[in-house]
């Protein structure tokens, strides 16, 4: 769904809550909830049962999780305003995966 600026975090070690965080970024809101539909599709798929989300309505943040993968996926405007990369210590460069 050509989300942009995507990251993958190490959450080992740092917090129960998962191994892995994905941010990414959508342009509008209706891109947002695509991407979000996409993941959700997809994890269904290969097995992973139903991930609980939140944000859907809005798609400002949509939130999904999947058990040991956390996927974020903002707006640009909405992400810059978290700023989960500098709060989760990944704002280096070397922690992108590419668009």
């Amino acid at each position: 769904m050509q989300a942009e600026e995507t990251i993958a975090i190490d959450l080992a070690g740092k917090t129960s809550l998962a191994d892995t965080m994905i941010i990414a970024s959508g342009r509008s809101q209706r891109h947002v909830g695509a991407i979000a539909d996409k993941i959700l599709q997809d994890l269904k798929a290969k097995g992973y049962g139903t991930a609980r989300v939140e944000g859907m309505p809005a798609c400002d943040w949509v939130l999904i999780d999947a058990g040991d993968l956390l996927v974020h996926i903002f707006r640009p405007e909405v992400r810059g305003f978290y700023n989960l990369e500098k709060i989760w210590g990944e704002d280096r460069p070397s922690a992108h995966l590419g668009g």
